[in-house]
């Protein structure tokens, strides 16, 4: 509850305190005042450091309010009761030379000035009575890393507020980085991350390039107007990107990485509440890379984890779900408080990827500085998920931009319809547009990607690919730099199609169509691309067999294995640039001629898999014309599948619809009694797609005999069609 403004709190304030008011107030034998060379020595040591009370009257009277450097805007204010504390925490030791308290209209009587070395046991420099408000200047000897105000007594019905509590002492200790400390200032959504003591707004990428790279795209995201780099892990390699990043004038989020990270699909199920040897191994790898980079001046702040609380999911369920989030929360802040006690000159956050996290950091993790969050299609429901939790800290976007396989709708083939380029674009535009407006809460963000990868995720996210530079790359240009005037941009295409989208026959061929112009009418060459991500697992681009049919059509070779495939057009300009296209295609079996006289005829095999996975997998379902389902034999050499078409047969082909679990060697054997078989067809290089083969003859039985797998499994058929 607000207490109403006092009559007082109006009226002018008064300076500071006489020598011979002090003499009165102070109880003590301690000197009253500093000799003026030692006054002239002195350093202000408690401005931006870590503040902690019994204690805040709201959400607008935190603590940190009395050391933001705001001397009659910002105040820490206490609950209504005699006894309460305030104090910082200067990072390290320090010999003390005096403390000035600017109290508000609810001031103490009497109090306290103390200190101590471990933040528990105290030893008290100087007891005030009679206190009158307005400034009190105290002179203290002695040392201490924390320092407190220990209230005895109010003045009044209120608490104790404090517009500012000023700790003044030698210069000694830990040494400021260069440049200035890092620190989180200001009160309840009027935040602000300042570095050197002016303000800083987090203008950053995700760092994806090699170390060894650093110093070649460095200058080039200066040039973007980024002020910051992300990475999730810090070790001995850090160095070096620290060295080039400071040598261009960016500052780097050092992340730390602990399982299960990555969010959902990520492994490394670790037991947070039982672990303690992992929990200590990580806490001691943590604080060794804080000690050796805390003075570096790449350093921006320590990032502590990465989706881990919604990764949790992936391990653990109900009640123990619950149980390993706190925990998990829980270690977060014992490395938020490790870090702080080496290196109070840097902020501390944690980054998860749902804003339902933050109950649980708000629940177990105070002592971080700040929240942090990935999002990208969700970006702009941040700010109303924080402002519905009722939550005191402010936050960085620590990834975001457009949306991600997981938010969008799935395509006619049943895969995730991925945004075109020009939607790309836009989604960082809007992304950034909604941390901005977020002021005095939104710090900045850390946007998803600076990276080079040429593969399907760096399609999706990159602002660059195979180092070229795309549409999204110049967006983000725009919004940190603030023009992209003078610069030669990306071809810009639109309407791909792909024909036939849902049956492309494989090894066959299909279309792929799409309008491409140049903004600066730069001639534009043209690439066609494959990926098998969805069919295979590949993540790679492969360059398509491909030719061009003229007003922007290109005939595309489809791949031998069935699934649904991404093909991708690449326009380039010759000047660094590219536009990249994608829609997916599914290539199907190719038809052959005649009918499959197989077709749900008896059909037995040397062995079959009884469980695994989507197993039962009998030899029936290998005849039974579903391409979903699969025979599949046990894990060894040699394995045999055959077929009864219940009376002689004219064959004049055979089709193979191999699973991942393909053979290598194999024979096609025929018999009119299902006793004596002869061969009628042979490979040693079979490669695990569509075999269709011109196998002519006349039987009952058709046996394939196999004699060497493709893989560590079994052997595996979606289909063993027989055409007559």
């Amino acid at each position: 509850m607000s207490r109403p403004p006092s009559p007082s709190s109006a009226g002018p304030r008064r300076g500071l305190l006489s020598l011979v008011t002090l003499g009165a107030l102070v109880a003590s034998t301690l000197t009253l005042a500093l000799p003026p060379q030692a006054r002239a020595a002195e350093t202000l040591l408690s401005q931006g450091r870590p503040a902690t009370a019994s204690s805040q009257e709201g959400e607008a009277f935190a603590p940190g309010a009395a050391v933001d450097g705001n001397l009659t805007g910002t105040r820490w204010a206490s609950q209504w009761r005699d006894g309460e504390w305030l104090q910082v925490d200067l990072g390290t030791s320090r010999n003390l030379s005096r403390v000035v308290l600017t109290w508000e209209a609810a001031y103490g009587r009497s109090y306290e000035i103390r200190t101590s070395d471990n933040g528990t046991d105290w030893r008290t420099l100087r007891t005030v009575t009679g206190g009158d408000g307005g400034t009190d200047e105290v002179a203290v000897t002695g040392s201490g890393r924390y320092v407190r105000m220990q209230g005895v007594a109010r003045s009044g019905g209120y608490g104790y507020s404090l517009w500012e509590f000023q700790v003044y002492g030698d210069g000694g200790g830990t040494t400021p980085p260069p440049g200035g400390a890092v620190q989180v200032t200001g009160t309840q959504g009027n935040w602000q991350l300042r570095v050197g003591g002016q303000p800083y707004t987090v203008k950053g990428l995700t760092w994806g390039p090699s170390v060894a790279d650093a110093p070649r795209h460095l200058p080039d995201l200066r040039s973007m107007g980024v002020n910051t780099i992300r990475t999730w892990g810090t070790d001995g390699s850090t160095e070096p990107l620290l060295d080039a990043a400071a040598a261009n004038g960016i500052r780097v989020i050092n992340g730390f990485w602990l399982q299960p990270g990555g969010g959902p699909g990520s492994g490394g199920c670790v037991d947070y509440v039982t672990d303690t040897t992992y929990k200590n191994t990580m806490l001691a790898e943590f604080a060794k890379w804080v000690e050796t980079y805390r003075s570096h001046p790449g350093t921006l702040m320590w990032n502590v984890g990465n989706e881990s609380v919604l990764g949790l999911q992936n391990c653990y369920g109900g009640t123990e779900l619950e149980a390993q989030r706190n925990a998990y929360t829980s270690f977060v802040n014992d490395v938020a408080k490790k870090i702080h006690s080496i290196d109070p000159d840097h902020p501390v956050t944690s980054t998860d990827a749902w804003t339902g996290a933050w109950p649980y950091y708000r629940r177990n993790a105070p002592d971080l500085d700040l929240y942090a969050m990935n999002s990208y299609g969700d970006i702009c429901g941040v700010k109303a998920a924080w402002q519905a939790g009722g939550y005191t800290k402010p936050y960085i976007v620590t990834e975001g931009g457009p949306a991600g396989e997981w938010e969008v709708p799935d395509d006619a083939n049943g895969i995730p319809d991925e945004p075109t380029d020009v939607q790309k674009r836009d989604g960082y535009t809007k992304a950034w547009d909604c941390v901005t407006g977020h002021p005095g809460v939104a710090l900045g963000a850390t946007l998803f990607h600076y990276g080079t990868e040429h593969d399907f995720g760096g399609i999706w996210f990159n602002l660059l690919s195979g180092g070229l530079k795309r549409l999204s790359y110049y967006a983000v240009k725009q919004a940190y730099a603030g023009s992209t005037a003078g610069d030669n941009t990306p071809p810009v295409i639109t309407g791909m199609a792909v024909s036939p989208a849902s049956a492309a026959p494989a090894g066959g061929e299909f279309t792929v169509r799409a309008d491409v112009r140049d903004p600066d009418n730069d001639p534009v060459g043209h690439k066609i691309f494959l990926s098998g991500n969805y069919a295979n697992g590949d993540k790679a681009l492969v360059e398509a067999k491909w030719r061009s049919t003229g007003n922007g059509t290109f005939a595309v070779t489809a791949p031998e294995k069935l699934g649904v495939w991404k093909v991708y057009i690449e326009a380039t300009d010759g000047r660094g640039n590219a536009g990249v296209e994608t829609r997916s295609v599914k290539v199907v079996a190719p038809p052959v001629a005649g009918t499959d006289v197989a077709r749900n005829k008896p059909t037995t095999a040397s062995s079959y898999q009884a469980q695994y996975g989507d197993c039962p997998c009998t030899p029936a379902k290998a005849t039974d014309g579903d391409p979903g389902t699969r025979w599949a034999s046990d894990w060894s050499d040699p394995q045999w599948i055959q077929v009864d078409l219940g009376a002689p047969t004219a064959i004049r082909g055979i089709r193979l619809i191999w699973d991942p679990a393909y053979a290598r060697s194999y024979e096609v054997r025929v018999s009119d009694d299902g006793t004596n078989w002869r061969t009628v067809y042979a490979t040693t290089t079979g490669n695990g797609d569509v075999d269709t083969l011109g196998v002519t003859a006349t039987a009952r039985h058709v046996r394939l005999h196999l004699t060497a797998r493709g893989t560590g499994w079994g052997y595996s058929l979606h289909d063993f069609g027989v055409y007559s």
